[in-house]
């Protein structure tokens, strides 16, 4: 990976409570991690691939507040250091033992990872949202992470795909728009209006709706959309960790002023609308996002004409063909 690529990004990795039930096996851009605890709940995450024999680390246990590997009992701190070795009592593991660890921090109700040692970009300020947030996921999808951005940022497959919920196959038109670009070249739609029969979980008659898109970084997303007769403003951002070239997981957060729908109502909607995209997405060929040719384009697509320049841009990589 380059600075100028993949290695300047923290990458979502799980929700934040995860790693407390013990180990857990992870990828992240092609590479096996492991996800652990330490003693005082901190999550670590190591290289999951014992120095010693190969042996999987995510297979093992905690004990002593370190991680444990299943084949000959060698234990890791959260920093992948050889702690003991327990044929070899008193033997003080060289460095040469130890595990590569991995920098984990905590944004938005998720933990991210920096798989390089220099990423650069931090995970996005969103304090400009509404408070209440909901985390929906993960997803497993087989496609790249470039795609179901892609599908998160397009303008035109309502119609069809979310017929009757969010788009109306007898009105597929997509108005014209206007894409601008942030100071540091994320491609924004500042206004999108669009009829939807079901714009939102609540929703009981079709309403025009203003969307607003904003790339947040190479494979994250954010929609805000509101009724134009008022009703509460919802906020969608899509966080996409590239698992391989073909393979990614997904999770939605939903930021809303509505405060009295409960969250199982919210969830459901929204896991309802991502299994009308899933087998559109995973059935798309190449399963990596083109971005120098090979797909027709037409004028509703001009975000997504964006997105890819974008990620030529930042020298995206993996994902894309």
């Amino acid at each position: 990976m380059s600075s100028t690529g993949e290695a300047a990004w923290w990458w979502p990795l799980a929700l934040e409570h995860e790693g407390r039930s013990g180990p857990q096996a992870l990828q992240v851009l092609g590479r096996q991690v492991v996800l652990w605890r330490t003693a005082a709940d901190e999550p670590a995450l190591l290289a999951d691939r014992c120095p010693h024999r190969g042996a999987r680390l995510s297979m093992g246990r905690l004990a002593q507040g370190r991680l444990q590997c299943p084949y000959h009992g060698w234990q890791f701190d959260a920093g992948g250091a050889c702690a003991e070795v327990p044929a070899t009592p008193g033997f003080t593991p060289p460095a040469s033992s130890a595990v590569e660890c991995f920098p984990v921090q905590q944004a938005h109700g998720l933990l991210w990872c920096d798989l390089s040692g220099q990423a650069q970009n931090l995970p996005p300020d969103l304090g400009h949202l509404p408070a209440r947030r909901l985390v929906y996921g993960p997803f497993d999808v087989a496609t790249s992470a470039p795609r179901a951005v892609e599908n998160f940022l397009d303008t035109s497959h309502f119609a069809f795909v979310h017929e009757g919920w969010l788009g109306d196959a007898a009105h597929p038109e997509v108005p014209p728009y206007e894409v601008t670009h942030t100071a540091d070249g994320r491609p924004v739609i500042e206004h999108y209006r669009a009829w939807q029969p079901r714009a939102s979980a609540t929703a009981t008659d079709g309403a025009w709706v203003d969307y607003r898109y904003e790339v947040l970084n190479p494979f994250a997303a954010l929609l805000t959309k509101r009724g134009e007769t008022g009703g509460p403003q919802d906020s969608y951002v899509i966080w996409a960790c590239p698992v391989t070239s073909e393979s990614c997981r997904l999770w939605f957060a939903q930021y809303t002023t509505d405060t009295a729908t409960p969250d199982e109502t919210l969830r459901d909607f929204q896991v309802a609308i991502f299994a009308q995209d899933q087998p559109v997405l995973e059935s798309q060929q190449p399963k990596a996002l083109p971005l120098s040719g090979g797909e027709a384009m037409g004028a509703a697509d001009r975000l997504s004409a964006a997105y890819r320049r974008y990620l030529r841009a930042k020298g995206i990589a993996f994902g894309t063909c």
